[in-house]
């Protein structure tokens, strides 16, 4: 329960058009997905207004979006050390996302062009309050919420030679 296998998996299912969506949701809450930082900060990017957390669900997937991200910055950045840390699914969703203030969604594996999911601030997957359609008419329904358990409080490191040794 929670490994990051079982998340990707999920994926696959909706990516190919099957699966059950509340499923999906279901298992990155109870997911353990990996955020790197970035200058002291959790990883983002904005894109369409919503700013998206950048997550992943294993070391390998990091490191493929830590190759990428040395090409776009450069020879230099290719040796660069990622840390991140370990967050339950659910953590990210109910606190992380509420945190931030402006509509936040989570982006999952971003540097797999077949493997990437995006689970947008919208109910049924983040709190009510901070959905970007809790208040337009049939814009969604709250739908089952899964429990998280505690938050796993670890981190690590990753660089893009990780990739090569996986």
């Amino acid at each position: 329960m929670g490994d990051g296998a079982a998340l990707a998996d999920r994926i696959a299912e909706r990516r190919a058009g099957v699966g059950d969506p509340r499923a999906l949701v279901g298992e990155l809450r109870r997911a353990l997905v990996l955020v790197p930082f970035d200058r002291g900060g959790l990883w983002t990017a904005e894109f369409g207004g919503i700013r998206w957390v950048c997550g992943f669900t294993d070391e390998a997937a990091l490191a493929r979006f830590a190759a990428e991200r040395a090409v776009v910055e450069g020879a230099g950045a290719a040796s660069r050390s990622w840390e991140y840390a370990v967050f339950r699914g659910a953590r990210l969703l109910d606190e992380v996302i509420p945190a931030m203030g402006v509509p936040a969604g989570v982006a999952v594996n971003v540097a797999d062009p077949d493997g990437s999911m995006l689970f947008p601030p919208v109910v049924g997957i983040v709190p009510d309050a901070v959905a970007v359609d809790a208040d337009v008419p049939g814009g969604g329904s709250s739908g089952e919420r899964y429990g998280g358990g505690r938050p796993q409080r670890r981190s690590g490191q990753c660089s893009a030679d990780h990739q090569r040794a996986a």
